[in-house]
């Protein structure tokens, strides 16, 4: 059984893979643009003289318009990973995964230092059908090499009519050469929200945070109580935010406040005053939906912003116990500006923070119970050499500090951890974090049992 995916416009772009907050047009005054140059006039000459030196001696002609976009996204990439100028290409290209179907490998990526890395293959796609994995790195299309180049030419490329197929040159850390995949392209349908029921234990997977996830988890969980009701109902619910990148803050909190029935669900704070909020419980739903059943969270290395909101407030309030590997460590949050028709600015206006007070920037959220994917072969060479946020160049700094090596130091393998992936492979055990969840909340048949669970 799936959730619904819902078509939306440009303005939410709650797709994206940074956490958007908020959606705001707000057209460049002159009064603005005068303000700034008052203060930076000598910076504002110095960067005229560059453009008029660029013009007049540069050894090819030079287009305005690329030596404007040159210096904005040069700007915005001088903050931090996440600030960034969008244009018409790059909006199209988010509009066209937000609105509705299209036709390719189904893969999420971005461009980072100069090469085509996989964020995450979305689920039932080409691209994880055919083995692509979050952290991936793309280094050539059909034999092309693709690198400092322009990520929508690279989008491009891998997009095209169903039924046919294109080599992919990955390098993947962990491995000692790269190799080659060939997927054949099929149409890619967004599914926010799906779900199952297995061995009397619900599970719901948020591949996204886009429009109305909320809504399409509660109807879930309904149609699961539907489901399992001849067979003595529900044991418990298993909450997958494994590979979801992110997106919408609203749907971030409408998804806690279904569990969190008091309290704070997050925070934010930025430099501005208007952008100091708090978020609280029983704004949207009233009450726990599920509170008569013990609940497990999933998270790994590729669950960020949106994801690790959820999975801060449901730990912090002590409703769930998180499960799987440190995630990404993205505690920003990004607002849209349009600029105008065809352009916008998403720049990180603010950081957020748990119920506690705990910032994830940096250190992300720790599960309470750390199992890792012993069902993918790769799994523990490419969880040593994972990239998170930390370590993204021009990251924000957490306030207290942190040291990422220290969070990973002192870890001794679990003896209950052991078993190799061709041992689960014959026992039918595909997905062993999964696995472990669900034998998990069959064992434990109270919320109160789950509890003791905690570290």
């Amino acid at each position: 059984m799936k959730g619904r995916t819902r078509p939306m416009n440009i303005a939410s772009l709650a797709r994206a893979c940074a956490l958007v907050s908020v959606v705001a047009l707000l057209p460049a005054t002159t009064a603005g643009l005068a303000a700034v140059d008052s203060r930076s006039g000598l910076q504002f000459t110095k960067l005229a003289a560059i453009y008029r030196l660029v013009k007049e001696n540069y050894v090819d002609k030079v287009d305005d318009d690329k030596l404007m976009n040159g210096a904005i996204n040069g700007m915005l990439a001088s903050l931090d990973p996440h600030s960034s100028y969008l244009d018409g290409s790059s909006l199209q290209r988010l509009e066209t995964m937000i609105d509705g179907n299209y036709s390719g490998l189904g893969l999420s990526v971005q461009m980072e230092d100069g090469a085509v890395k996989v964020i995450s293959p979305f689920r039932g796609s080409p691209a994880e059908k055919a083995g692509v994995k979050a952290g991936d790195y793309i280094t050539h299309l059909d034999g092309v090499l693709y690198f400092e180049r322009d990520i929508d030419e690279a989008v491009g490329k891998m997009r095209g009519p169903a039924g046919t197929t294109i080599r992919l040159t990955i390098f993947r850390p962990g491995r000692d050469e790269p190799f080659d995949v060939t997927v054949t392209r099929g149409v890619i349908e967004l599914e926010p929200v799906t779900w199952k029921v297995t061995d009397a234990v619900g599970v719901v997977s948020v591949n996204e945070f886009s429009r109305d996830v909320g809504r399409d988890v509660a109807g879930a969980i309904q149609e699961m109580r539907k489901q399992a009701a001849a067979t003595g109902g529900l044991k418990g619910l298993v909450l997958d935010l494994r590979s979801n990148p992110g997106g919408s803050l609203d749907e971030a909190v409408a998804l806690s406040d279904l569990f969190v029935s008091s309290g704070d669900i997050v925070s934010q704070r930025g430099r501005v005053a208007s952008e100091n909020e708090y978020y609280r419980a029983e704004t949207i739903y009233k009450g726990d939906i599920a509170r008569d059943l013990p609940l497990i969270v999933l998270i790994d290395a590729g669950s960020a912003s949106a994801s690790e909101i959820v999975a801060g407030a449901l730990q912090d309030h002590r409703r769930a116990v998180i499960m799987g590997e440190r995630s990404f460590g993205k505690g920003s949050v990004q607002s849209l500006i349009g600029l105008d028709r065809t352009s916008a600015i998403k720049l990180t206006t603010a950081r957020y923070y748990t119920p506690s007070g705990h910032s994830v920037q940096e250190g992300g959220i720790d599960p309470d119970i750390r199992v890792p994917q012993l069902s993918d072969p790769d799994a523990r060479l490419r969880s040593e050499r994972a990239v998170r946020e930390s370590d993204l160049r021009g990251h924000l700094i957490n306030e207290i500090s942190l040291d990422d090596k220290k969070l990973e130091a002192d870890r001794k393998d679990d003896p209950r951890f052991t078993q190799s992936a061709e041992r689960l492979k014959a026992k039918g055990i595909t997905d062993f974090q999964l696995h472990y969840a669900i034998e998990t909340l069959r064992r434990a048949d109270s919320s109160t049992a789950l509890a003791a669970l905690r570290k």
